[in-house]
């Protein structure tokens, strides 16, 4: 006969670290959904388009191939790629021959698609101040990154 329960190390679930944050992140991500629904893009769409697009305005002249975008905002390759083609067939990027590698695309965003990430950017902001007004945001930012590096 099979033994009861999970055998967790938790007496109740409320004390897993892993499942409070699996909770969380599903409230976050509706939170960025509905933030992000009036622009009409995924969360993934506005991180890439948002990606490129701070990109740009730091670094203009920086050739930005679908690599690295992808290791910046720290994406699946190949979902960038299906990604990227979705927002070129919306007109916010543009998938430009690389002047030296014929394998490689650079990517842009058009004038249409770095307002959108703009007009976005602050939606995204304030539903973020909002969802993570309950905590001290700078204290959980510190916790997080190093989460993050690990």
């Amino acid at each position: 006969m099979p033994e009861a329960g999970l055998g967790s190390r938790f007496p109740a679930a409320s004390q897993s670290p892993g499942l409070l944050l699996w909770r969380v992140t599903n409230h976050w991500q509706a939170a960025m959904r509905a933030a992000l629904a009036p622009h009409e893009l995924t969360h993934v769409q506005y991180v890439l388009l948002a990606s490129l697009t701070w990109l740009a305005d730091r670094e203009p002249d920086r050739l930005v191939t679908q690599v690295e975008l992808a290791g910046f905002a720290a994406t699946d390759p190949m979902m960038t790629s299906q990604v990227v083609r979705a927002l070129e067939r919306a007109g916010l990027v543009e998938r430009l021959p690389h002047p030296t590698d014929g394998r490689a695309r650079v990517l842009r965003a058009t004038p249409e698609g770095a307002g959108a990430a703009r007009r976005a950017t602050a939606d995204v902001e304030a539903a973020d101040a909002a969802f993570f007004a309950a905590v001290d945001a700078a204290a959980f930012t510190r916790q997080l990154a190093a989460l993050s590096s690990s």
